[in-house]
């Protein structure tokens, strides 16, 4: 880290080996991640309000570069397990490890970016009802199979609103996986 992780303690006495174990977890954060440039770490004792159940709350804020933040602080008032102050502090610490790991992924551009499949709709199906076309939003027609329909050819019409995935074929584009959009399509 650019600047030391603060690490605070209320409505309880740390020990040293809490201490450690904190110390511990930001240490292994540091040598997955390497990109945190400051850190803040709260730990509660359950106090003298009711609202907390007896429950040890972990709240940690993790700064990264580009302004990005990791941040752990909600603890499940109805879990019991948080009455244990090591499971507290090694939930915390797995979470603030799965979001930091997140915001990484981003960072580096790794996250899988799902494509949006055309639309289209039917505008020809064959009397054998072997293969159609559709039209796609750009206007250009696409051959499919009918069997490449998902929900079997019963469901496709002349009129149905459909989505599909497109890959070359032998004489130009085809539609793979096309599936019926809605309940309401017109029978040909």
């Amino acid at each position: 880290m650019q600047t030391p992780a603060q690490i605070e303690f209320e409505h309880l006495i740390p020990s040293l080996e809490l201490q450690a174990a904190i110390e511990g977890h930001i240490a292994e954060l540091e040598r997955r991640y390497g990109r945190v440039t400051a850190g803040r770490i709260i730990v509660r004792g359950p106090g003298d309000r009711h609202k907390t159940g007896g429950q040890y709350q972990v709240s940690i804020r993790l700064a990264l570069p580009e302004g990005r933040e990791v941040n752990v602080g909600r603890t499940p008032k109805e879990d019991e397990r948080y009455a244990d102050l090591t499971f507290a502090v090694d939930d915390a610490f797995k979470r603030a490890r799965r979001q930091l790991q997140d915001q990484v992924r981003e960072m580096q551009g790794q996250t899988k970016l799902h494509e949006v499949e055309p639309l289209g709709t039917i505008v020809r199906i064959d009397p054998s009802g072997e293969f159609g076309f559709l039209e796609g939003t750009d206007g250009q027609e696409i051959y499919f199979n009918c069997n490449s329909v998902v929900e079997g050819r019963a469901h496709i019409a002349v009129g149905s609103r459909v989505s599909f995935v497109e890959e070359p074929g032998e004489k130009g584009p085809q539609a793979s996986t096309v599936k019926v959009l809605g309940k309401h399509s017109l029978r040909a």
